[in-house]
């Protein structure tokens, strides 16, 4: 767990959404962390670009959401991993994370960099990636709903 236990009511959504559906998926995301029910949560949504460091030392979670482009994560995402890496490195073991991936293909190779980075962060999933795989549908949107609402609710209910 992240050391600054001031924090731990902090859900960091960081998510790349550069289309209509990918939008979409973000704000299905924060409608289901932002869940009236769960009262003690704070939710703090930042495009990777506008993340940093300093956001995720605040938070008692954080939950990624990418596009997949050419096999591997959106670079607005790897640039986010890139100026937090060192600065979190030592200071957020254990931080909890959830991940979904807008995948036009299979999405394992977007899934495969994204574990990897946080396998070295030593941040610890708290269940399997969502990957909303193929033509868009619309069950993506109440999956992603669903995702914010599981990741809001655990941080809440202490179970990570």
């Amino acid at each position: 767990m992240s050391q600054n236990t001031s924090k731990s009511k902090r859900l960091l959504v960081v998510t790349h959404a550069p289309s209509p559906n990918t939008l979409r998926l973000r704000h299905a995301v924060l409608s289901g962390a932002r869940n009236p029910e769960i009262e003690s949560v704070e939710v703090v949504a930042k495009a990777p670009l506008e993340a940093g460091p300093e956001d995720v030392l605040q938070a008692g979670a954080i939950l990624l959401g990418t596009t997949e482009n050419l096999g591997y994560m959106s670079g607005a995402l790897k640039d986010f991993f890139d100026r937090c890496y060192y600065p979190c490195l030592e200071k957020t073991q254990g931080l909890p994370y959830g991940l979904y991936i807008r995948a036009g293909h299979d999405g394992t190779g977007t899934r495969r960099a994204v574990e990897s980075i946080v396998t070295g962060l030593r941040w610890r999933a708290v269940r399997d990636p969502l990957l909303c795989r193929g033509d868009f549908q619309d069950e993506f949107v109440s999956q992603c709903e669903e995702l914010g609402t599981f990741m809001a609710a655990g941080l809440e209910l202490g179970i990570f």
